[in-house]
């Protein structure tokens, strides 16, 4: 299979991590406009779990380095697939909200506020279980992260269009409570996977690409609950079918494929990497998305368009502190 040995290639991949969840909130926004959440979830679904089959059979197939595919599964021991697979429900649960999150406040909110907060806690929990790094520098970057996302809120508030949306402080609170659940789910996919030796893997667990199929696996199964209860009640809006998803057109359905497989690319490079940069490394530099959706946010779609020159300037702030805190994360791994 494929395997990162150095240092620097491990974070490069972390930051196609960031780019990756970051953007994929962008394929939501587009067939929002046609296409409600909640049906655009289910192909989001289907895209990750094919982008794992696909990525199983041919980079997690390839080469002399740790076990194929195929030969892992077979060996891998119960409680570890049943850690990856509760995982994938965890983070099911907790991106589904999101998703709803980004449905009624925007990217530029959804993401700092429910993904930032993740970015926090799920440090320290990868951290304490698995400690690699500098802990200074590390916990120095994530309480810059901190404040960027308090800058992110207070922009928020101030902002004219949030202040106007009677649903604002649904979609806020939708974001906070998936970034406490989302904060856990990559610790129950780490534990399924020998860390300290990709290319040698112990006997019973798991590499990163069958690590991540069984997640995925977790997340498509459990989008039968999740999915289906928020297609009954929503909520905002009038409740939605699964006859409304089936006739959907081609195109619709593709770009939530697509979603789905971004996200997808971005969580199997963070697997991959953490061999060499670590789990709370691989984690944190991962979860600097939040400064990419908001970009994608403030100057794409111009969700911040009305803002006055004091949101401008919390905007700045913000980034700002997201670089500078991501930066210590990076160097925090480096010794």
């Amino acid at each position: 299979m494929f395997i990162i040995e150095n240092y620097s290639l491990a974070i490069l991949f972390c930051f196609i991590t960031m780019l990756c969840w970051g953007s994929w909130g962008n394929t939501q926004k587009l067939a929002g406009k046609t296409w409600r959440y909640e049906l655009f979830y289910w192909d989001y679904t289907v895209g990750i779990l094919l982008f794992a089959v696909i990525m199983a059979f041919t980079l997690g197939s390839i080469g002399n380095l740790g076990r194929s595919f195929v030969e892992d599964i077979q060996q891998v021991e119960n409680r570890h697939i049943f850690s990856a697979f509760i995982g994938g429900v965890i983070f099911n649960a907790s991106n589904i909200l999101l998703a709803a999150s980004v449905s009624i406040a925007g990217m530029a909110v959804a993401f700092p506020l429910g993904v930032g907060l993740a970015l926090v806690l799920g440090v320290f929990i990868n951290y304490f279980s698995t400690p690699k790094g500098d802990p200074v520098l590390l916990f120095i970057g994530v309480a810059l992260i901190v404040i960027a996302i308090i800058c992110n809120g207070i922009a928020s508030g101030k902002n004219k269009n949030e202040a106007t949306n009677k649903n604002a402080k649904k979609g806020i609170v939708l974001a906070a409570i998936a970034g406490v659940l989302m904060s856990f789910f990559y610790r129950f996919v780490a534990s399924a996977m020998d860390l300290n030796n990709f290319e040698h893997p112990t006997q019973g667990l798991a590499t990163p690409y069958t690590a991540f199929f069984i997640f995925a696996v977790g997340i498509f199964i459990s989008n039968f609950l999740f999915n289906t209860f928020v297609m009954k009640k929503p909520f905002v809006g009038e409740k939605v079918t699964y006859k409304q998803y089936f006739s959907g057109n081609f195109s619709t359905h593709l770009v939530g494929v697509f979603g789905g497989c971004v996200w997808a690319l971005g969580t199997l490079f963070s697997y991959i990497a953490a061999g060499k940069a670590g789990a709370p490394i691989s984690y944190a530099l991962g979860q600097g998305a939040p400064m990419i959706a908001a970009i994608w946010g403030i100057f794409i779609w111009k969700e911040f368009v009305k803002g006055n020159k004091s949101v401008n300037k919390l905007l700045a702030v913000m980034f700002l502190f997201f670089i500078a805190g991501l930066s210590l994360i990076v160097l925090s791994g480096g010794n």
